[in-house]
Parts: structure tokens; sequence; C-alpha cells
């Protein structure tokens, strides 16, 4: 791109922002014309949960919030001549009798049934798929009752005159002598066509299997043009698995909360206050004698370390030296002396500074550990302040769990475009979900820290592992270079999994005097 068009880039940045209607208007919009959160997302190339976001609370920007407006534009003048629809009350069904209809919803938004598919509330009643009569609950896109004694498709057809009317039952005598009625869900059957038998398979996985399949025909089965194509279409894609592995989860995900100052860039350049304890360390000297050293790769080091405890809402301040283990955030605090440098690194890692310093999570629980009873290598560390959140371990499980199966299978079939395809989704996932503007669907610079954290914290556990099975430990770099002397196929299988190590190098070094284990630096990024 020449000067002139970067130029022209920012002068067409630069002009007013495409309006767009309140909040309560997009979703009326949307819901008039009968469109679910998931078809507005893939008309737009962003995922349902941003179109939630948007009608409740957020406004997108840039090229995006042009053509989200140009859609709702487009569906208020489809309306201009239409008139508002009344909202229908829903007629108590024929079982009750005495029952009145139920209040209209408070607020329109997502929910989730118990099979894990989206439930939206209607703030305006539509036609039920299945029998035609009002309903207030969107099922996958379509409007339809969630107990079916509300559904009239099984209601036997009037071929009589209707008995006179009884006198009215006392509640208290329904049932009486039985146990209660339970309220049973909507089978599949009733949502929609069976599941067929011999079918291509579908789920997290297949979304993957799908883009592969999609960038290859396109490309005409070329398999650079496909790879370069799904790499920069990496982060979107990203976001749509995620989407898709938390239908049904138990926790939500607040995309963009408020952030504190140390999770804020100091300069539009620089960095944060975070210290995420990357490790960076060469032993000083080797045991006498000439050794043969291997340089192990872990692979798959940021996939494996999204299992880590994530903060699932704001983060929250507070002061003090306790340690809640069921929430996670990011901590400000005085670390302890390491007196094992000659045979480990420091589990924060290389800092001439000394003082208070803020961590993450996994940084913290690591020196926690190691300031333990079992180990009772350093002191506790200090803690001043802290912000965090109610946390789980296993918030990205189920995203976690799709990109390694899918990472799995394309080594097992020597699938290069799959690999390079998956090993892209997830390195980006972590790296843009800062501040970056290729990633605006998720704003959490505090997990970004954390995930990173794990994955050098799952090293020096690697590091630790083999100086206890008595490997001396050479050098521990970034997320998957450690260095060993021994038979490291004793403590660490070999492999291409995110369990296995492989082989990076060997080479000899050491004297009879012993010997500086040398200074030469690696790059330390991620290999699979």
């Amino acid at each position: 791109m020449s000067d002139f068009d970067a130029i022209d880039s920012l002068l067409a940045a630069v002009g007013p922002e495409a309006g767009l209607p309140t909040m309560e208007r997009r979703q009326e919009l949307r819901e008039r014309a009968r469109l679910s959160k998931a078809q507005v997302a893939r008309a737009l190339g962003v995922s349902p949960s941003t179109v939630a976001g948007w009608e409740s609370g957020r406004d997108p920007s840039g090229d995006i919030r042009t053509k989200y407006a140009y859609l709702l534009d487009g569906l208020a003048a489809k309306f201009t001549d239409e008139t508002q629809p009344e909202a229908v009350p829903v007629a108590p069904s024929a079982g009750d009798p005495g029952e009145p209809a139920p209040e209209p919803a408070e607020q329109a938004g997502p929910a989730e049934d118990g099979d894990g598919d989206e439930v939206e509330t209607l703030t305006v009643p539509e036609p039920c798929v299945l029998c035609g009569s009002p309903a207030r609950q969107r099922v996958e896109g379509f409007a339809q009752h969630l107990d079916p004694a509300d559904c009239r498709t099984t209601a036997p057809p009037v071929t009589a005159a209707a008995p006179p009317a009884k006198a009215p039952v006392p509640p208290e005598a329904v049932g009486a002598g039985r146990p209660p009625a339970r309220t049973v869900r909507p089978s599949e059957r009733s949502r929609g066509p069976a599941r067929r038998a011999f079918q291509e398979p579908s789920g997290p996985v297949d979304l993957i299997g799908q883009a592969v399949r999609g960038a290859l025909a396109e490309h005409d089965g070329d398999v650079e043009a496909a790879t370069a194509a799904l790499l920069k279409r990496a982060i979107p894609d990203a976001m749509r698995l995620l989407d898709e592995t938390r239908k049904g989860a138990r926790y939500d995900i607040v995309a963009h909360p408020w952030i504190p100052e140390v999770l804020r860039k100091q300069t539009s350049r620089g960095a944060d206050q975070v210290w995420e304890a990357r490790p960076k360390w060469t032993r000083h000297e080797l045991p006498p004698g000439r050794h043969e050293v291997t340089a192990l790769d872990v692979n798959g080091a940021y996939l494996s370390a999204l299992k880590t405890h994530l903060p699932l809402g704001q983060l929250e301040h507070s002061t003090g030296f306790a340690h809640d283990r069921r929430r996670a955030g990011v901590h400000l605090i005085t670390p302890p002396a390491w007196e094992h440098e000659a045979v480990l690194p420091n589990p924060i890692g290389n800092r001439d500074e000394p003082g208070p310093l803020w961590v993450t999570e996994p940084t913290l629980r690591l020196l926690l550990r190691l300031s333990g009873p079992k180990y009772g290598w350093c002191e506790p560390p200090e803690i001043h302040e802290s912000y965090t959140s109610g946390a789980t371990e296993n918030l990205l499980e189920k995203f976690r769990v799709a990109l390694k199966d899918a990472r799995d299978t394309a080594i097992e079939q020597d699938d290069e475009v799959t690999l390079e395809y998956v090993k892209a989704m997830y390195s980006k996932f972590v790296s843009t979900m800062g501040e970056s503007n290729y990633n605006r669907e998720l704003y959490r610079p505090d997990w970004m820290h954390i995930i990173r954290s794990q994955a050098f914290s799952n090293l020096w556990l690697k590091a630790l592992k083999a100086h206890e099975e008595g490997l001396p430990v050479v050098r521990a770099m970034g997320t998957d270079e450690l260095h060993v002397i021994g038979d490291w196929r004793s403590v660490f299988p070999e492999g291409r999994g995110v369990t296995e190590v492989k082989v990076k190098d060997t080479y000899t070094a050491g004297t009879d005097a012993g010997t500086d284990a040398g200074s030469d630096d690696s790059s330390g990024e991620e290999g699979d």
C-alpha cells in the first residue's frame, strides 16, 4: 500500500460514524424480520454474542458499525408502512382453564435451555413453528413453545359438542393422591427434523473441517493459497468456534468489562503494568564432565494454557494478604527471594528491578505452591492488592478440546493445512484479545496475560519435573523450549501431541572441570 493509500484510509476513518437506533429498536427490528442473532452475525462476519452485546449495551465501530447501520436502516424501511404489532397475550393451555396468561417479559434476551440450545425471549409473540399459536420463545431461530402443554399440535380435534363446564376444582385438590406433574421439555423430534444415520460429522470440530474444505475448493486445491486464506480469517473463525463451544455452558462471558489502569497500555506502543514471568534462563554451570544435552520442544503450549483459572466478570479491587482460590485476576505482590538459580529458573522470570510488581493468577499460584509445605523452596509472596473476579478453570475447555481434536486429526492424516490453521486460531486468539484492532469481539487483556503466564508456568513445572527425576536442567526459554541432560524419555512422552514433547536439537557441552552452559539465545516461540 502506497503512502497516499494509507493517507486515504486515515481520511476515510475520520468521517462521522453511522447513526444507530436505540438498543431496544435494534432488537425489535431483528425480531420483526424473524432473523436470529446467528443469521445477523453470519451476514456481518461477527459472532452471535457480539450481536447480543449490540442489543444490550455496546455499539460497534468502524466498518462493522457502517454495515450494521445499513442493515437496520434496510429493516426499518421494510416496516415503514406497517403498523406496530400489538402484543398478543398467550392464551392459557387447554389443560389449565383457570391459569392466567403469563406476563410479558420485562426484557428480551438470550437464555439457554437444558439441552444447550440458545433460547430468545421475544418482546412480541410470534406464531409457533409447530402449532401456529403465539409463542414467546425462539429456539435456533424458530419461534416455538418450550412446554409441550402449550403447543396445540397434539390436541385432539373436537368432533362433538363440548360437555357442560364443571365447577372449578380447588388448587389443593388437583393431583391429590399422586405426585405433582413435572414440566417436560420438548424432545429433539418436536424441535425439527430427526437426526439421520450415516451423516457427515457436525459440531465445533466440523466447523474447522468445513473451513478447510471450502478454502481448498475456492483455491482449486492450491495448498499454499488455501493456507494463506485460512490464516487471514483465523481470528473471526476462532470467535465463531468459541461461540459454538459455549452453547449450554454454565457461565456467561463478559466480553468487554471495565479494565483497571494496571491493564491499560501506558503509551500507544508501550505495555501495561502486568508482568507475565516469561522464563529466559540458562544454567550458569554444568556438572563436571562432558554431557549430551537434548533441546526439547513442548507442543501446543498456548493450546494447553487455555486450561487456566480465568475471571468470568468485571475485575474488582481488594487489598490484603489473603488469596481466594475461587477467584482469579492480577495481583500486586512483593515476590520472595529465590535461592535456587543454580538449578532452576526464578518462577517470576528474569527481573532486575526489586520491589513489588503486578503478576497474574498462574504466577501467584505457582509461588504459593512452591512456598507451601510440600516444597518449602521460598517464602510466600506478599500480596498488597488485587483485581479479581469469580473464576473457573474450565471456561475455555470445550474450545480447547475442539482445537486439540482437530489438531490431533490433522497430525494423524498429515494435513498441514488444517494444522497451520488450527495453530493460527489459538495463537491469534490469545494474542488479540487485549488491545488489538484485529479482534473487537473480545476485550480481555487480563485473559491474555493469564493464558500467556499459564504457558510459562507450565514450562517451569516441566523443568521442575525433570529436576525431581534427576535430569539436570540446562535451559528454559519462553513457552516451549527446555534443555535437559539424561534419559528424558523416561520422564516425558515423545510425540507431537499436546501432552508430549519432541526433540528440537542435541549437542554436547561441559568439561571435566565444569563449564558455563552457554549464553546463546533462542526465540522461545511456540512450535508444533
